[in-house]
């Protein structure tokens, strides 16, 4: 699905170096590495505050800790999404409301969303999920109206740019009251372990959310709030450090990999590729608003887990994210929840399938995985 080993080639000397240089020094945590790869983030995202941190799952929880959010407080997020989101939100003793996605951008339903609240309710994350951002204006018109805190999941979508009703643009990341992401190494800007960072405007709740990282402490040995153990490490800073000027690159390489992707697949009645958001007709450079984590088809009139049983058989690897939902999960079964609220997410569960997407991508290698599709489709 990835290809991390020929992405490495291309900034070899670069990343060896700067590892080299973390060995040399022994500054492991906390070193010149993060401190520089944090301002140069801030930078790229133009937020005021990136506070890095272990992990895309600790990013998540240390930003709903940072915000405050008591036992009981209600949280709604997407049904149709990676397990994190709500995961974090269980482990803090707070209220997971799941709510429908979208079925043609897979986000989060606006609608949705409102129709959920309660006065119970404190906080919404979206996920801009697979690459594409969630629709921000709904979701911050909603927040507003409601008095909620907005935490925007930025695992899959860093690099991605929003263009608001407006005409404004923004990175993601830089759109609600608070952000993370991850740094796994299959993400747009992945490490070579884990990492994960929180984003903000907000000087006191960055100020906050720096002592919760580092055992609630500001002053060594002086805990003034409760914190966790969760900070990026050098050796992982460096790596990103030296990834960081290429994001724009590599994320134009997976949108021109889409683009081939979508041409191979017009006109192929079974496979409905994938919408870009409304305010763009096609996939393009200027907007950047979908930079393609995953590539994921919907599959029509034809039997899904049977396609990804034959494209094994010709070695191409491909995901089906997310093959339950998330209010199906025995973890968060509920009785709150009703199928009938679902059925966006209960249908897409049959039909998604993603295909390899990441930087290396050639011609040869999407025509002989569209050419296998399509085979497929026609037998």
């Amino acid at each position: 699905m990835v290809d991390l080993n020929g992405q490495y080639k291309g900034i070899k000397e670069t990343v060896n170096n700067s590892i080299q240089e973390v060995l040399e020094t022994s500054a492991y945590i906390n070193g010149p590495y993060v401190k520089d790869f944090q301002s140069a983030l801030e930078s790229y995202l133009e937020v005021k505050h990136v506070i890095p941190c272990a992990n895309g799952t600790d990013a998540l929880q240390i930003a709903m800790m940072g915000l405050g959010l008591k036992q009981g407080d209600e949280v709604i997020t997407a049904d149709f999404t990676f397990a994190a989101t709500v995961e974090v939100i269980a482990l803090l003793k707070l209220t997971p409301v799941l709510v429908d996605v979208e079925p043609d951008t897979f986000n989060i339903d606006p609608k949705a969303i409102e129709k959920a609240i309660t006065p119970k309710t404190k906080a919404i994350v979206p996920v801009h999920l697979f690459g594409q951002a969630a629709n921000m204006d709904a979701i911050l018109e909603i927040a507003e109206k409601y008095n909620l805190y907005v935490i925007e999941d930025n695992a899959q979508g860093i690099g991605a740019t929003y263009t608001f009703k407006n005409g404004e643009k923004k990175k993601t990341g830089n759109l609600g009251h608070i952000a993370s992401t991850s740094f796994f190494p299959s993400k747009n800007l992945g490490c070579y372990g884990d990492g994960g960072a929180i984003f903000t405007n907000n000087d006191d709740l960055a100020h906050t959310i720096r002592g919760i990282v580092n055992h609630g402490m500001y002053k060594r040995y002086h805990h003034d709030v409760v914190g966790v153990n969760s900070r990026l490490d050098s050796i992982q800073a460096a790596v990103l450090l030296a990834k960081l000027p290429y994001l724009d690159t590599y994320n134009k390489a997976r949108r021109d990999a889409a683009k081939k992707y979508n041409n191979a697949f017009a006109g192929i009645e079974n496979i409905i590729t994938p919408v870009i958001h409304k305010t763009c007709s096609e996939i393009c450079d200027a907007c950047n608003c979908h930079v393609f984590h995953q590539y994921t088809l919907k599959v029509k009139g034809i039997n899904r887990d049977a396609l990804v049983q034959h494209l094994n058989t010709k070695g191409i690897p491909c995901g089906v994210y997310y093959p339950i939902p998330l209010h199906s999960q025995k973890a968060y079964v509920d009785d709150r929840y009703d199928e009938a609220n679902f059925p966006v997410t209960n249908q897409l569960v049959k039909e998604v399938i993603s295909l390899p997407m990441h930087t290396e991508l050639d011609d040869e290698q999407i025509d002989f995985i569209t050419q296998t599709v399509i085979d497929f489709c026609n037998s």
